[in-house]
């Protein structure tokens, strides 16, 4: 489903600020898979993401999206294959608008563009649906404005408006990172719910290394731009905090120096 070939990128290159972000990054998701990304500040985790959704272009190397050369496709065009869920709440959304507005537009993102309003009858219990089923309360509040949700209501709606037309991929980017505790574990098991009924193919950033054990099939760990570890399976499901750190420090020859990483 996902296919990313040899990608390098570099920033500010042949500069005293020059920084290698990505170097030689090979990837393959297949259908279905939910691998989450972990890695400390700088690691690459977030460029990936960009030059995935389209958002930064790679100097050399490849992105194939079901089969599909996206890698020069810019980010509008990207966005009728990808969903995207970012760790500001602010983000995603027109806060401006409302939230059957904001739920129109995204139910439009892969879909023909016609003169008909965005919002009928038929749509908006199509909508209601939806928001019921992140037990919110938010099917009662269709025409709220979207910025005077709460950081947790708001990101629960961006991550609805990112799946439900079942995007051929789902990324992630720390997108719980940014709530309060008991908002962070909210948004996360609405995360598991709704990948695992929707069986969608999964790309998501945390700094926190206990939810990247615990969500998704696969796990991947980053560090000065490349991919230093890749497990899944039993291999995964035996996997803890403390051996993770083991596997750095034994891949680098030196300890991961990321309190955020560590303690989530």
């Amino acid at each position: 489903m996902l296919e990313v070939k040899d990608i390098s990128l570099t920033f500010n290159e042949a500069t005293p600020d020059e920084k290698k972000a990505l170097q030689g990054i090979n990837l393959r998701l297949e259908t279905g898979d939910f691998v989450t990304v972990i890695g400390s500040n700088g690691a690459g985790k977030s460029t990936m993401m960009n030059v995935i959704s389209g958002a930064l272009f790679p100097d050399v190397g490849d992105v194939q999206i079901n089969d599909k050369k996206v890698t020069m496709l810019p980010e509008f065009k990207r966005s009728n294959y990808i969903g995207r869920v970012f760790q500001d709440p602010m983000a995603g959304t027109a806060p401006a608008m409302t939230i059957e507005e904001n739920l129109a537009i995204a139910y439009a993102r892969n879909k023909k563009r016609t003169l008909r309003p965005g919002v009928n009858k038929k749509r908006r219990e199509l909508f209601k649906s939806y928001l019921a089923s992140l037990n919110l309360g938010l099917e009662d509040r269709l025409t709220a404005k979207v910025g005077l949700l709460s950081g947790g209501e708001r990101q629960a709606l961006s991550l609805l408006m990112a799946t439900f037309t079942e995007p051929d991929i789902l990324l992630l980017d720390e997108h719980t990172a940014a709530l309060d505790p008991s908002r962070a574990e909210l948004i996360t098991n609405l995360t598991r719910d709704v990948v695992e009924k929707t069986h969608l193919t999964t790309l998501m950033v945390t700094h926190n290394m206990q939810q990247a054990l615990d969500l998704g099939n696969r796990l991947i760990m980053m560090d000065k731009g490349q991919i230093i570890l890749d497990v899944s399976g039993d291999e995964k499901s035996n996997l803890t905090i403390e051996k993770l750190l083991h596997e750095f420090q034994r891949i680098r020859g030196t300890q991961m120096e990321n309190d955020r990483a560590i303690l989530g």
